[in-house]
């Protein structure tokens, strides 16, 4: 029984030192070359719920009986916990990963990981006809293994299982092509990731072909040789359910005189880093998340009426797009451009966002400038950044200073507006003041029987004159 868990648990009879350690709390347990003599420290790693193997090469071991395991061992596999296994630096022939996958099928593990392996030869998968395993998501990555092109029938034996598998990445391993035939195998993936390898235009459409990967949700081709952005799109065209597509860190340009037709489906898609100098059209036009951070934009004048998530980050922008372009935008991320001030009327529909970000700008601190930045922050929608952050680059006196810092008063900004309504009073009341001075001087230069009553007042004093004689 021990040695059908052994090999069960990743082939680990290893040729150097080495032994297991167990983090309890973290339930994960990690192997180190295991030899026959050391490897009954295993057991301990039946407990945990991710177990790693390290390091070894096992082709001495690819004559080694393996014979079908007893119902007893089949239930005690059954009850263990482990949900992951990873195996990391290990020299694989695959003829003896075929003959011991099987046993994964009496296991609970849904998730596999190969970092750093290097798989030997080539083998027949017959054994594996028609058997389902409860692995899930499988991983590669950094792997070497015979090209994929022909191997079309190895991956029909093993359709059952591959079949049913949901996630499947494989990154960094030098990949140049995806022959057809293998993606019609992948009948339920919702997530591909082949990311830093070295596919290119070519590549794409026999990958994607009628009746490949037709459940296929996110798609990462980041880091490629990919180079026509009308040609993904035009390669991707057959992927109906696709939503999320990752084209970062790939020099994409526009084909002349070229067309196309992204998924309706898509939603999110990634193509920062691209090098662009301008935007590429045409966008899918029911995008909820844009990413066009780290380019060479220095303008984005696009309507996206279902548009969320918008970022800019690391471009030439010298202003923010026109948000009335985007009716639904909940996010907008402008870090490090070249914006200098933000207008009052833009501020106020930024406002209206639930998170703006806008860090590392060459902010001109004006009275206007930074008032409108802090009237930004107010709203609580300047999240990430603020106020360390945001700092003045103009006028000289300003400069380093944080915009939060800077005076904006009205007393301090606007002085004419304080100071109109208290020059107008005293203006008034120097001309009331004139006036009745005025009016002074000529009564005495007329004598008192020159004063004439005026009013209700004067009229009053015109009776007391006639009856006071004094006044005549």
């Amino acid at each position: 029984m021990r040695v059908a868990v052994l090999l069960l648990l990743g082939l680990a009879l290893l040729e150097a030192e080495g032994r297991c350690f167990f983090n309890r709390t973290q339930e994960y347990c990690v192997c180190y070359r295991l030899s026959q003599d050391n490897a009954g420290s295993i057991i301990q790693c039946l407990a945990a719920s991710v177990v790693e193997f390290q390091g070894g090469e096992l082709e001495r071991y690819v004559d080694f009986p393996i014979r079908d395991l007893d119902p007893s061992t089949i239930d005690m596999l059954g009850t263990l916990e482990i949900r992951k296994i990873i195996f990391g630096d290990l020299l694989v022939p695959e003829v003896l990963l075929a003959r011991v996958l099987r046993f994964f099928s009496y296991t609970r593990v849904q998730e596999m990981a190969f970092e750093s392996c290097s798989f030997l030869g080539r083998s027949s998968w017959g054994e594996m006809a028609g058997e389902n395993l409860p692995i899930l998501s499988l991983h590669f990555h950094n792997v070497t293994s015979a090209p994929l092109t022909g191997r079309e029938q190895d991956f029909s034996e093993l359709g059952s299982w591959l079949g049913t598998l949901q996630e499947l990445s494989v990154t960094s391993s030098h990949v140049t092509s995806l022959p057809c035939g293998i993606g019609r195998v992948f009948r339920a993936l919702r997530s591909l990731d082949m990311a830093q390898n070295s596919l290119g235009d070519g590549s794409l459409m026999p990958a994607f072909c009628e009746g490949a990967f037709p459940q296929l949700q996110v798609l990462s081709l980041q880091e490629n040789n990919l180079t026509s952005y009308h040609g993904v799109c035009g390669s991707v065209q057959l992927l109906h359910e696709l939503q999320h597509l990752d084209l970062s860190q790939n020099k994409l340009v526009a084909s002349p005189s070229s067309s196309c037709q992204w998924p309706a489906s898509l939603r999110i898609f990634n193509l920062s880093n691209t090098g662009l100098d301008e935007l590429l059209m045409p966008l899918p036009p029911g995008l909820e998340v844009l990413d066009l951070s780290s380019n060479h934009l220095r303008a984005v004048d696009i309507s996206l009426r279902s548009l969320k998530t918008l970022l800019l980050s690391r471009n030439l922008l010298l202003a923010a797009p026109p948000i009335r372009d985007y009716p639904t935008l909940r996010s907008l991320h402008l870090d490090d451009n070249l914006i200098a001030e933000w207008p009052w009327d833009e501020v106020k529909l930024l406002g209206n966002l639930q998170e703006v970000s806008a860090a590392g700008n060459p902010y001109n601190c004006t009275c206007a400038g930074a008032g409108a930045l802090q009237a930004l922050a107010a709203t609580g929608c300047l999240r990430q950044g603020w106020p360390q952050h945001y700092a003045c680059h103009s006028p000289p006196h300003y400069q380093g200073t944080l915009v939060r810092d800077v005076p904006t008063s009205a007393l301090q900004c606007n002085r004419a507006v304080v100071l109109a309504p208290v020059c107008t009073a005293l203006g008034l009341l120097c001309v009331a003041g004139a006036g009745w001075l005025a009016m002074a001087r000529r009564r005495r230069a007329a004598g008192p029987s020159a004063a004439q009553p005026q009013g209700l007042h004067g009229q009053e004093l015109g009776e007391k004159a006639r009856r006071n004689p004094m006044c005549s």
